[in-house]
């Protein structure tokens, strides 16, 4: 009970802590990847990519200000919680989608209503192995990125921009082409029909990609990070993980 209550008023100073902004963002990215993450954008021989690579790097991207104000801890926490939003989110569409109706959608093709209305109850519920691998994926991936961002932040960061970047960018690469992997394996290999030179390639391409967007918006990530610090942002949480 002791380890329980402890847990819940960390968890609760640290929600206090964090700007409300980023952890909305964070758990947004998520959920919405988890649905972007049903549709195949392309696919050919070698290349497979799906619609989540357009968000993942968000999630990335809060990741790493969390991890350099708040530490990788904190970092892990928020995440967890972004993922148990996203199941009770999952539950949730998934009710609606058994629920007897008629999306609006479906009043634009009248000729093909029933096909669409099932579409979209199909593409709402999503399934229960793209929700379980996407949990997966970005549990490793975050504590991948968590402990690279700290550890190299140790020995990098100077607390200027070209620190920030030192630490933010290795371990989202690791973490990203992490995150890639383990998904596409679990989910896009065993259910999507996907061959290992796909999964592979495509884990590879999807992580320089989403690289590519953390690193252009690395500088407002940073000047975030910096605001937090200036205005004493979470001054609270930090003191008693010192404590700790």
């Amino acid at each position: 009970m002791n380890t329980l209550r402890k847990i819940r008023e960390d968890y609760e100073l640290l929600l206090r802590s964090v700007p409300a902004m980023v952890t909305t963002s964070f758990i947004l990215s998520v959920i919405f990847m988890n649905i972007f993450a049903s549709k195949e954008i392309l696919r050919t021989e070698y290349f497979c990519c799906n619609g989540g690579l357009l968000l993942s790097w968000i999630s990335f991207l809060c990741m790493d200000c969390i991890c350099k104000r708040f530490g990788p801890k904190a970092a892990t926490k928020i995440s967890v919680l972004a993922m148990a939003v996203n199941v009770i989110c999952s539950i949730i569409f998934w009710l609606m989608s058994i629920i007897p109706g008629t999306w609006a959608a479906s009043y634009a093709a009248p000729d093909s209503m029933t096909a669409v209305n099932a579409g979209l109850d199909s593409t709402f519920a999503g399934a229960w192995y793209v929700v379980l691998g996407s949990c997966t994926a970005m549990f490793l991936s975050t504590l991948v990125n968590a402990a690279l961002n700290s550890a190299i932040g140790k020995k990098a960061d100077n607390g200027k921009f070209l620190g920030f970047a030192a630490r933010s960018l290795p371990s989202t690469c690791i973490a990203q082409f992490v995150d890639n992997l383990v998904f596409s394996t679990m989910v896009s290999h065993v259910f999507f029909g996907w061959n290992w030179k796909q999964v592979l390639v495509c884990s590879f391409t999807a992580m320089v990609f989403e690289l590519v967007l953390e690193a252009v918006f690395s500088p407002f990530g940073y000047k975030v990070s910096q605001n937090w610090e200036k205005k004493g942002i979470g001054k609270q949480y930090i003191e008693r993980l010192a404590k700790a």
